[in-house]
């Protein structure tokens, strides 16, 4: 018996690869701190939780939904993306989904072709990749550079473009670098998708925790609208990760081929969690400014913590909760540090490789953990490093 040949095409997420060994570890008596997985370590805010409860034990909300989403949370996500992106909409063109990665995968399976080219970041959520090449399309990676503050090369977009182009993919603020796109840069990738004829996804599922700049959505730019599918959800924003809730803005002339992927897919989203999901929107922002200050001062935590230790260089992320810094001074592969942190520190982080061969001599540590774990973990790596230095010895799973 033999899977279809497909599924030798298909990738994976790493950061829950790690977080499988660091739990092993744990399993022999090791401490370890967990710096890989992209998830708030704050609670849903109760209100949530709460209206969701209602919704299934008081109102009965345990039945099927439209495909595209229940209609008081499509009609809430159109006032959101109103206020916060500028994004004029309806709810037809809001697609629920049980979180966002359908949006990709949706994305590429009704637009791309075998042979069609499709533009994305590198390093960047490995997804993209690995979904462009599952349906049969080229996937184009488009170097993110530190010199370049890991924002995309917009020059080196259009020279990446060529006849067989169908789709770019643009994240800001980015995974796993914390670059923001610049306004100039957010313009001129709208221009080339105009002139190149090319549709956008815009993953801006970090868009809520950007900390610089003024944030600008492609899809509000001068004939972007009816070539943008842009990307959200409740995960980092919320801390949702668990609810599996996501939603995409798609133009009209996309909407029917999303609605009939849900129905052949996932038949529809979780009724009593879309429930929630509206009250999110609509409910007390408190918890949610709370967390996104209580980032920004990790950040700075992580930051100088990171450029403190003697071989280690970090840029200052712009938005997201994530740190990548060089650990190239080290001479050895992002992949054998990650691992050396793992087995001789106890830090669980990310090689940069993770995200793209472009990730090589980065890590990427998540600073959604608390302060004095993110302190404990700095003095780790510190040491650990300094041993490295030291001695030339890595330790790893073998």
């Amino acid at each position: 018996m033999k899977p279809a040949t497909r599924m030798e095409r298909i990738g994976t997420e790493t950061a829950f690869e790690a977080a499988a060994r660091a739990r092993a570890l744990e399993a022999t008596g090791r401490d370890v701190i967990h710096l890989e997985i992209g998830e708030p370590d704050f609670d849903t805010p109760r209100n949530v939780s709460e209206a969701a409860s209602r919704a299934l034990l008081e109102a009965g909300e345990t039945h099927y939904t439209a495909a595209t989403g229940i209609a008081p949370l499509r009609e809430a996500i159109v006032a959101d993306v109103a206020r916060w992106k500028g994004i004029s909409t309806t709810p037809d063109q809001v697609v629920v989904t049980p979180g966002a990665k359908p949006i990709m995968f949706f994305t590429m399976l009704a637009l791309v072709n075998e042979g069609d080219e499709v533009i994305y970041p590198n390093p960047g959520f490995p997804i993209y990749e690995s979904m462009a090449r599952y349906v049969g399309g080229t996937p184009v990676a488009a170097p993110l550079r530190e010199a370049n503050d890991f924002r995309m090369d917009v020059e080196e977009v259009a020279s990446l473009i060529t006849d067989r182009t169908k789709l770019l993919v643009i994240n800001s603020p980015h995974n796993p670098t914390g670059s923001i796109l610049t306004e100039a840069d957010i313009r001129r990738l709208a221009e080339l998708a105009v002139e190149r004829d090319l549709v956008v996804l815009a993953d801006e599922i970090y868009g809520r925790l950007q900390y610089s700049g003024e944030p600008l959505s492609i899809a509000t730019l001068p004939g972007m609208a009816d070539r943008t599918i842009t990307l959200d959800g409740f995960s980092k924003t919320y801390a949702m990760t668990g609810w599996r809730l996501g939603y995409g803005i798609v133009p009209e002339w996309l909407v029917h081929h999303f609605s009939r992927l849900v129905i052949n897919s996932v038949s529809c989203t979780n009724a009593f969690a879309q429930f929630g999901a509206v009250e999110a929107l609509t409910g007390p922002q408190d918890d949610a400014d709370a967390m996104r200050d209580e980032f920004i001062a990790r950040r700075a935590l992580m930051v100088d913590g990171l450029n403190a230790i003697p071989g280690v260089t970090c840029v200052m992320p712009h938005g997201a909760f994530y740190t990548f810094p060089n650990v190239s001074s080290f001479g050895r592969s992002s992949a054998e540090i990650a691992d050396h942190l793992l087995y001789d520190a106890g830090v669980c982080g990310l090689a940069g490789t993770a995200f793209g061969k472009h990730g090589e001599g980065y890590l990427r540590f998540s600073y959604a953990n608390s302060r004095e774990n993110l302190r404990a973990a700095l003095e780790r790596v510190g040491e650990s490093l300094a041993k490295l230095e030291r001695t030339g010895e890595l330790v790893g799973s073998s």
